[in-house]
């Protein structure tokens, strides 16, 4: 159950109780795509470093190990050891991202796999299957992820399709959670709007799945390859079509600023990879805008990454000693920036909730912004 706390503009702060716990939104997700967060970031780092949510793939999760092998190790909570939330995302994007490798048809999807080259068939039953059998808190529904380029028929019937397959998604959900040996037979179904950059595809497929009565509501399909400003339009387009009483998740996205600006907008939910993968290439984030610890100017550096911090990397370490784990191709250097960028995001989600809740959030978002653009 969502339970919407209160406003401040358009921007929400609620909260969603689960099976799992309780999810204070905004919340930003920690991907962990093959259930571990990439960065040698053990469940234990997640805790410390205020994790809510971690993020699971259901495609790469069904290729490796298998998502069968994860059920009879007791589900994916059981098997990467943590009690909190966890979102698997439906293998949609994956499907975009494998286009040259995939077949897409009114049943399912038949694609090979990225690892071995073996046939694959998912459709919105068998993402349901898989979802189950990993025994995620919130599952995603079974889409197509059209291209923002695409031409504008093709959206039509891409969308028409997402919408067959989200009621076929519900459907399967539904007896899953009802069959004896389901794992959490609690788990959510968010649904997802998609439309590319097409304000009216998009307005139009939002109301018809506001009306099925899903747990949550994602909006996908942005962050890849459209504007900024197209991207938040769009935000503006869809969420006041969709349920009040339902948390709202943008797919992807983003950086620290897309964040902001998606909030004032009104989302709650938030996932990227940029964090993890931007810490393992020695880019990381400060309220004084973003660093390279490659750079020279930081090989006598003392300090740590950012003055004031709490991460595990700042209350220890030095920026001039991460850039010699770096250039030395050290493992211990990239989690240490992963680490300490996590600690970032989630650090900020906390601020905003805590600026939602003191009625300040158009405040805080002006001076965070003003800092992010440093360096």
């Amino acid at each position: 159950m969502y339970e919407l706390i209160k406003r401040d503009g358009n921007a929400r702060r609620g909260r969603l109780h689960t099976v799992h716990g309780v999810i204070q939104t905004p919340v930003f997700m920690n991907v962990g795509t093959a259930a571990a967060i990439k960065g040698a970031v053990s469940t234990m780092d997640l805790k410390e470093i205020g994790t809510q949510v971690e993020l699971s793939n259901t495609y790469h999760l069904h290729v490796r190990p298998g998502d069968e092998i994860v059920k009879k190790m007791g589900g994916l909570h059981k098997f990467m050891v943590w009690d909190r939330p966890i979102l698997t995302d439906s293998g949609g994007f994956q499907v975009f991202s494998l286009a040259s490798l995939r077949k897409i048809k009114e049943e399912g999807v038949y694609f090979n796999s990225h690892i071995d080259g073996r046939k694959i068939f998912m459709g919105p039953e068998e993402s349901m299957q898989i979802q189950s059998n990993l025994a995620s808190t919130i599952a995603m529904a079974f889409d197509e992820c059209p291209s923002s380029v695409a031409e504008r028929s093709y959206v039509e019937q891409s969308v028409a399709r997402t919408t067959r397959w989200l009621a076929r998604c519900k459907k399967e959900m539904a007896r899953l959670n009802n069959l004896a040996d389901t794992i959490n037979p609690h788990q959510l179904l968010f649904g997802i709007n998609q439309g590319a950059i097409y304000e009216d595809i998009r307005r139009e497929h939002a109301r018809q799945i506001a009306q099925m009565n899903l747990d949550g509501y994602a909006i996908g399909g942005l962050a890849v390859g459209e504007s900024h400003e197209e991207m938040y339009h769009i935000i503006e387009t869809v969420v006041p079509e969709l349920p009040l009483d339902k948390p709202i998740y943008l797919m992807g996205v983003g950086t620290p600023a897309n964040i902001l600006e998606a909030v004032e907008r009104g989302v709650d939910f938030f996932d990227c990879v940029y964090p993890s993968r931007n810490g393992r290439h020695g880019h990381v984030y400060t309220n004084q805008g973003k660093r390279n610890l490659f750079n020279a100017k930081y090989e006598l550096d003392d300090r740590p990454i950012e003055e004031g911090c709490q991460c595990p990397a700042c209350r220890h370490y030095s920026r001039g000693y991460i850039r010699h784990l770096l250039k030395a191709k050290e493992m211990l250097g990239m989690r240490l920036c992963v680490l300490h960028n996590l600690y970032f995001y989630n650090t900020m989600m906390e601020e905003i909730r805590d600026a939602l809740d003191a009625g300040e959030f158009a405040a805080y978002k002006r001076k965070k912004l003003a800092g992010l653009q440093g360096e």
